[in-house]
């Protein structure tokens, strides 16, 4: 009954929606979603710099997709009932201490991503894309150990060259990759 009990709590309630990113009034546990592939909502907030840098997360060796991968500055799913922007703000705040204003916050688009892993989870997800500046040193961030291994500011450019690089990103997605790019250079210009 304890270990039941102690699973359910570590595990997220979320909202479950369609192929086409509605909402259906129903939800699940995020196990059950990556189970059975149901489609749910996600944030991506991506932290650069005013002198043109990325903040990247390393994904901690725990982590049941992509562990020690080098990846977006802060991801992670969206609550049943949640607004996705205080799921952004507060993703944001759990996984590397950072907080951001909402208005500092910037929407740049929704993508709709589908993914089976080897270990058996189906991803299907509408990531809710979000950049924003990043106005503090790395030193004075705090990073949620079970999510975030290491932090690291690299060049813009370096999210472009997702092919040269190992372990850094995911090469499949370099059109989103550079979709996020394009939309950073235009906030810092």
């Amino acid at each position: 009954m304890t270990q039941n009990y102690l699973n359910s709590n570590m595990d997220e309630l979320i909202d479950i929606i369609d192929e086409k990113g509605n909402y259906t009034g129903k939800t699940c546990l995020k196990s059950e979603a990556h189970k059975y592939g149901y489609f749910h909502p996600t944030v991506h907030v991506w932290l650069y710099t005013s002198d043109v840098k990325i903040l990247l997360q390393k994904r901690s060796l725990t982590k049941k997709v992509f562990p020690g991968l080098w990846d977006i500055s802060v991801a992670g799913h969206i609550s049943a009932g949640e607004n996705i922007i205080d799921a952004a703000l507060r993703e944001v705040k759990e996984e590397i201490n950072f907080d951001i204003a909402p208005e500092h916050l910037f929407k740049i688009g929704t993508r709709k991503h589908q993914v089976n892993h080897p270990n058996g989870i189906i991803d299907n997800e509408f990531h809710h894309i979000f950049i924003a500046e990043l106005t503090t040193p790395l030193n004075n961030l705090t990073l949620q150990e079970t999510e975030v291994d290491e932090i690291q500011l690299f060049d813009l450019e370096t999210i472009k060259k997702t092919k040269q690089l190992e372990n850094v990103l995911l090469p499949k997605y370099h059109d989103y990759y550079c979709f996020v790019y394009d939309e950073i250079i235009k906030r810092i210009n």
